[in-house]
C-alpha cells in the first residue's frame, strides 16, 4: 500500500508534513490550495479515516500512523480560528498523470 507524505503551512507560517498510509488525501485536498482551518480538519479526518480502514481491511488492524497523524492535525487546528487559511504546499508521491487513450 502507497504511502504519502501533505505538507501544509499553517497560518502561523510553520511547516508541517502529514503522513497517511494511503494516497487516498489525494481524493479530499489540492496541492497548491488554501482551505480554512476547520475545512483542511473535516476533509484530513475523513481521508485519514479511510486510509486507516484500507489499512484494517487489507492488515487486520488500524493504522496508528494515521491517527497520529490527525491528532497532531486537530491539535494544531485548535490553536487557529476556523477561518484561518491552511495552505496545502505539496504531495508526495503525486499522483500518476492520466493517460489518454487515442480514440
Amino acid at each position: 500500500m502507497p504511502e504519502m507524505t501533505v505538507t501544509v503551512r499553517w497560518p502561523d507560517g510553520r511547516v508541517a508534513d502529514c503522513y497517511s498510509p494511503s494516497l487516498v488525501m489525494h481524493d479530499h485536498l489540492q496541492p497548491g490550495t488554501s482551505y480554512r482551518v476547520d475545512d483542511f480538519t473535516q476533509r484530513s479526518t475523513k481521508a485519514l479515516g479511510e486510509a486507516s480502514e484500507r489499512v484494517r481491511a487489507r492488515y487486520g488492524f488500524y493504522c496508528t500512523a494515521s491517527a497520529a497523524s490527525l491528532e497532531r492535525i486537530q491539535l494544531t487546528a485548535s490553536g487557529f480560528a476556523p477561518t484561518d487559511l491552511v495552505d496545502v504546499l505539496d504531495m508526495q508521491p503525486p499522483l500518476p498523470p492520466v493517460s489518454k487513450e487515442s480514440s
